[in-house]
């Protein structure tokens, strides 16, 4: 397998030669507007469907990036990934997310263990302790059940796992499928698990310590924040706690936990809400099979990304897009636009995903590079955005390329007729109108209504958020950054960047200090 520096490749030249040659405002205007939204638009699994129509793309530059993804070899760098290569060369692992939720190749054994059995395993270990739990096999010191189960992690530990939660929560509510609820604990702000621990009952919920090392400084302070909480409340902690880390970690085993469930060192932290992060949260709130669900929609997606046209493949098109978008026509920004409340926190999970991943400076073997790579990511759900930072979009010097996500119904089907529409309608006008007026924009004298269009834009568009579709979203932009880490020929599964600051905290707390690091110490009143 051949690893080539973006800038080495055939295919730049070409892209360089046709960047900026389509109008957008004159693509997306009229007849050939419509005919655009026909065409430019790929399924995905699950009933959804990736429509690029208001992107800067023609027939022609997509035949290059189809050049493009040739010859880089995507989709067998892909199939390298899941049959098991050494991809992630920072720390010389594999990276086997895809294959917690589905084989997708060739059995991948590492030191005797199967690792899909492995991964299986887990699964049917944790979704035997959850029904457990909802049965009543499994209670608290006092023989009651537990309502409540909350996580206690920082990173991929928690973002991934709350946005999951917080996507079918409603949905969950309306088809009588939440067993408990859940909540999160991240921040190592006291605030954060004072505030949480405030809005449950101790002696009724479950906590789950989710820290691969079992070293995670944060985690580690709010499991001894949590550990108090349940001491004070007149409870067991070993009736309360169950742990989340590899089988080696202090964690694992540990006698003041209930049980522990394990992942490994092939998943990394911002991909792991397939695996036991995800896994034993979603499934105490939700029930088993409707983690499984999520489980079963990524796997088909993952599927799809092993085409190699481009056109039948919706991760590999938006990634090679955002990677036209980046670096030929200089975008820096890509904002994720959800027009569904459920997904209030994905952009926060995507912005860990694609900007520890992709933000690299050096390629894959610690060279340094010469081009872009990922972009800067940001979001909120619509319709709250357009009241927020759609200004500077329309009408900034600076364009962002934007990802839409609607869908046709909402979760829990309560809505009512105002004005002769729903609010499911007036939420998908808006989007609709938001997607043309970011394209076309608006000719006026006043130059402060001016619009000068050109904004570019693709959407997801489904039925309904439901766990299969949200695990498919999940998995494609899982995919996307991972085709673009190929194409840029970094590393996406490493990420020193967290470590620096770490580091210099511990020297903090160990008063180890002088210069500025002190002076900032002594501004924060840290002792």
């Amino acid at each position: 397998m051949e690893w080539k520096n973006f800038d080495t490749l055939t295919t730049c030249a070409k892209l360089e030669e046709l960047k900026g040659s389509v109008d957008i405002k004159e693509a997306m205007a009229g007849e050939n507007g419509a005919k655009r939204v026909k065409e430019y638009c790929i399924p995905m699994s699950n009933g959804l469907v990736y429509n690029f129509a208001s992107k800067q793309v023609d027939d022609k530059i997509l035949d290059v990036l189809q050049e493009l993804a040739d010859e880089s070899a995507l989709t067998e760098k892909y199939a390298a990934l899941y049959n098991g290569d050494i991809i992630n060369t920072g720390e010389k692992r594999l990276v086997l997310h895809q294959l917690a939720r589905g084989q997708l190749g060739e059995d991948v054994v590492v030191d005797g263990v199967n690792k899909r059995e492995f991964f299986a395993e887990q699964q049917r270990r944790y979704s035997e302790f959850a029904n457990k739990v909802h049965n009543g096999e499994i209670l608290n010191e006092n023989g009651e059940k537990y309502t409540t189960a909350c996580q206690i992690g920082i990173g991929g530990s928690d973002l991934g796992p709350r946005a999951l939660y917080l996507s079918l929560e409603n949905w969950a509510k309306t088809n009588n499928k939440l067993k408990m609820e859940a909540k999160f604990i991240s921040n190592v702000d006291p605030d954060d698990a004072s505030a949480v621990l405030a809005s449950l009952d101790v002696a009724h919920t479950i906590f789950t310590v989710v820290s691969k090392s079992g070293t995670t400084l944060e985690t580690l302070t709010n499991e001894a924040f949590v550990k108090d909480a349940i001491k004070k409340a007149g409870c067991d902690v070993a009736k309360h706690m169950v742990a989340v880390t590899s089988e080696t970690s202090p964690l694992a085993g540990n006698p003041e936990y209930m049980d522990s469930f394990y992942m490994d060192d092939f998943i990394g932290g911002r991909f792991s809400s397939s695996s036991s992060v995800g896994g034993v949260i979603l499934s105490l709130a939700f029930g088993p099979e409707v983690f499984d669900e999520i489980l079963q929609g990524a796997h088909d997606a993952d599927i799809l990304a092993k085409n190699a046209n481009i056109k039948e493949n919706p991760a590999l098109c938006d990634a090679l897009i955002g990677v036209y978008e980046r670096n030929f026509l200089g975008y820096n920004t890509t904002a994720v636009l959800p027009y569904s409340q459920a997904l209030s926190r994905f952009p926060a999970h995507l912005q860990q995903l694609d900007m520890e991943s992709n933000g690299k400076s050096v390629n894959r073997y610690g060279e340094p590079i010469n081009y872009k790579t990922g972009p800067i990511i940001f979001g909120e759900p619509g319709t709250n955005g357009q009241h927020s930072f759609y200004q500077l979009m329309h009408q900034g010097t600076e364009i962002i390329p934007l990802q839409f996500m609607g869908f046709k119904k909402s979760q829990m089907e309560n809505d009512v007729i105002i004005e002769g529409t729903s609010s499911q309608q007036k939420l998908s006008a808006n989007v609709a109108a938001q997607i043309m007026a970011f394209a076309c924009g608006k000719d006026d004298d006043n130059k402060n209504k001016f619009f000068a269009g050109g904004r570019p834009s693709s959407i997801i568009v489904g039925d309904q958020l439901t766990p299969k579709a949200v695990g498919a979203i999940l998995a494609h932009f899982e995919n996307k950054v991972m085709f673009q880490g190929f194409v840029w020929n970094i590393n996406s599964f490493d990420q020193e960047g967290v470590q620096l600051g770490k580091v210099l905290a511990k020297k903090v707390l160990a008063k180890d200090t002088d210069g500025a690091l002190a002076a900032y110490s002594d501004l924060l009143s840290i002792f």
